[in-house]
């Protein structure tokens, strides 16, 4: 990998990593309504991708039940999540998502998992579990079930869009956007208040991050990112995007002043050798995971 485009990855973690955070003080910190602020971010991505949204794919019903899925699904639930859960803990118990996926690509696509690939799906298990884990056994928070509920339904997404064809990452980004918006505002009408008013309380700054995360993170980075996976092999690429995780920590630590203990470190040192030992074996939906990699992002 040239240094040009190594650097490119690496700024796109960071992006990723720093929107992790950004999410969180949105929804935790200024008090905006989850499923609110996951709704304007949409529909700003809608907006912007909305000359890419046609010719639609075909079957368009398994299209939109992807971008429900990894879009307005995942997104609101780990929004919903951040209110309580740590980017920290969240970006390790989000790890699960490969094994997730890998175990439902074995039921859905007939893929076989070899004994290294069980091995790293049985220590990205024990990581998160020691994540959760207390002296008084697991810790079943509101926050990180959340995080675990969003984690599985963008990996049903993922797995699902292995049978759409001929969707480009800004066609996708359209049809997740456009599919999105409408469930998230009524579910956000039926279940929140006061949005609007907590927007415009926060003003400038709400609508910044909103701007970042729907511009920058989804359409430039994953835009950047789908580029990286054309050039290069998934098995090169994989092993690096784990910067991801560890900069949220990083970052959560120093900015959002998250726990972080010496069992959480275990936890996600056993979570991401996990990740790592999947990712380096080959299989079909890694690339396209690796593509759709917006657990927080």
């Amino acid at each position: 990998m040239s240094l040009r485009d190594l650097g490119l990855l690496v700024l796109v973690c960071a992006v990723w990593a720093s929107n992790n955070i950004v999410s969180k003080i949105v929804v935790a910190h200024w008090g905006i309504p989850p499923i609110f602020y996951a709704g304007v971010r949409f529909a700003i991505v809608a907006v912007v991708t909305l000359p890419w949204l046609w010719p639609a794919p075909r079957p368009l019903w398994r299209l939109i039940t992807v971008s429900l899925l990894m879009g307005g699904g995942n997104f609101a639930l780990t929004f919903m999540a951040l209110k309580t859960a740590s980017p920290s803990a969240a970006a390790i118990v989000q790890q699960l998502g490969v094994p997730i996926t890998t175990l439902m690509s074995v039921f859905m696509l007939g893929e076989r998992v070899h004994w290294r690939r069980g091995l790293g799906i049985a220590l990205t298990l024990a990581g998160a579990a020691l994540v959760m884990w207390n002296p008084h056994g697991l810790t079943l928070s509101a926050g990180l079930l959340l995080v675990l509920a969003a984690t599985a339904t963008g990996s049903l997404g993922t797995v699902m869009m292995k049978q759409v064809e001929g969707v480009t990452p800004l066609k996708f980004q359209a049809w997740v956007g456009f599919s999105a918006i409408w469930p998230l505002a009524l579910l956000s009408g039926f279940t929140e208040h006061d949005q609007w008013a907590s927007a415009m309380h926060i003003g400038w700054p709400f609508w910044l991050a909103v701007i970042y995360s729907a511009l920058v993170v989804s359409v430039i980075c994953h835009t950047t990112y789908y580029f990286l996976i054309q050039r290069y092999e998934a098995n090169l690429i994989a092993p690096l995007t784990l910067m991801t995780p560890l900069a949220t920590i990083g970052l959560g630590v120093a900015i959002t002043h998250d726990h972080f203990d010496g069992r959480m470190a275990a936890g996600a040192g056993l979570a991401l050798l996990g990740v790592l030992i999947i990712a380096l074996r080959r299989n079909h939906v890694m690339p396209l995971m690796l593509l759709m990699r917006n657990r927080i992002q």
